[in-house]
């Protein structure tokens, strides 16, 4: 009951906008949020964030203490009533869809809330759910559609925003934004960068990047704020329903959630595909190498899992002739030969429970690990690749 006296009480205070229910629950989600909550302030605001929701706490960081989602830990922070945030374990539970409409909610938008919307959630808001899916729609559709599209080596990605239906990310589509991508940028970069770049220029962002800045998340959804903002008035008003866009169901392509398992990397690809694989996955799950280090003196080795953390494919100006079959070094990296004769420059690297380095400093991290001062010519791979400068003989074997 004193639940109830709230939300007809919140419900007052929203008697002259439209009440608008949000759902998110990563950090990026907050950014959107965030957005709404400014634009609600102003005086003549169609609408106002009647309540959130987002995923249950749940155990996060090394302590594995109970936490809320970044969405609520966002909005409490903001001074949001604690009691307009919901948090079901699944949205078609009947308790919170009954708190749902009793909020009477005009509208409601989704931005990586990460549940399953039934049907009977999606019939409560008179003017339908919107979601912000960073794709180009019909492209895409899916729980990793940036990871995929970098995997794929898209040279253009952005940002649609779709009424949702219960098929996935089927819905007509309102609008779109595009973003070039470069051939270097990161999943954990290009992912935050359409949530950012309406505050801070996208070349700024590349600046930052090079310059290495650990700003990596929320970037993505920032390029699609404005344009959130911009389409409200149509969506509040029913023109929007009128002006959306099927989606052309043959030009429909998928991206699925990813696994762990596609972490690994195999070299008998080609270096594009390696390159674009490494940039996909940055952050989560990462991409791993398994190699073998074989000393030629004694006949011990040590298998180690290498993280690849930054790679680019090698300019063939750089290794030409024998040392193609090489692996070498180039100035900081370390170059591995692919399939079809293309070549992968590892620019950083790292070992379990190590810092990042440089991929160049790989054999002198195993040649500095040795108790000994042997003068070392060469490291060997399976094929006969050599390894030069290094300070003692090895033999190194890549899976």
């Amino acid at each position: 009951m004193l639940l109830l006296a709230r939300l007809e009480q919140h419900l007052l205070l929203l008697q002259r906008r439209n009440p608008l229910v949000f759902l998110g629950s990563p950090q990026v989600s907050s950014t959107v949020l965030d957005a709404l909550f400014e634009a609600s302030k102003a005086p003549n605001s169609l609408f106002e964030v009647a309540a959130i929701v987002t995923q249950p706490p749940a155990r996060r960081d090394r302590g594995k203490k109970l936490m809320p989602s970044p969405v609520a830990e966002f909005a409490l922070d903001k001074g949001f009533p604690s009691d307009l945030i919901f948090t079901p374990e699944r949205a078609g539970e009947d308790t919170f869809l009954s708190n749902l409409r009793a909020l009477q909610p005009e509208l409601c938008i989704t931005a990586a809330y990460g549940n399953i919307l039934p049907t009977k959630f999606l019939n409560i808001p008179p003017l339908g759910t919107v979601n912000i899916h960073p794709s180009l729609l019909p492209l895409y559709r899916g729980a990793a559609p940036v990871q995929r599209a970098l995997q794929d080596g898209a040279k253009e990605t952005g940002v649609s925003l779709a009424f949702t239906v219960r098929a996935l990310d089927a819905g007509p589509v309102i609008a779109y934004e595009t973003l070039e991508v470069d051939d270097q940028i990161k999943f954990i970069f290009l992912y935050h960068m359409h949530f950012y770049s309406h505050k801070v220029g996208v070349a700024m962002l590349a600046l930052v990047f090079a310059l290495k800045l650990q700003i990596y998340l929320h970037c993505y959804f920032r390029k699609d704020l404005n344009f959130l903002i911009h389409e409200l008035p149509s969506i509040l008003d029913g023109s929007a329903r009128l002006k959306a866009q099927p989606q052309d169901d043959s030009k429909v392509t998928l991206a699925p959630k990813i696994s762990v398992e596609e972490s690994w990397l195999s070299f008998d690809q080609e270096a594009s595909v390696l390159h674009n694989k490494v940039r996909a996955f940055a952050g989560w799950p990462g991409t791993r190498a398994k190699v073998a280090i074989v000393d030629n003196e004694n006949g011990r080795h040590n298998i180690v899992d290498l993280k690849i953390i930054t790679t680019r494919v090698c300019n063939h100006s750089i290794v030409q002739g024998d040392e193609m079959d090489d692996i070498s070094y180039v100035k900081d990296s370390l170059v591995f030969p692919c399939g079809r004769s293309t070549a992968l420059e590892v620019l950083e690297l790292q070992l379990p429970g190590k810092k990042v380095f440089q991929g160049s400093c790989l054999l002198e991290w195993f040649a500095w690990s040795k108790a000994e001062e042997t003068v070392v010519e060469e490291i060997l791979n399976l094929g006969g690749y050599k390894l030069h400068k290094l300070r003692f003989q090895l033999e190194v074997e890549i899976f």
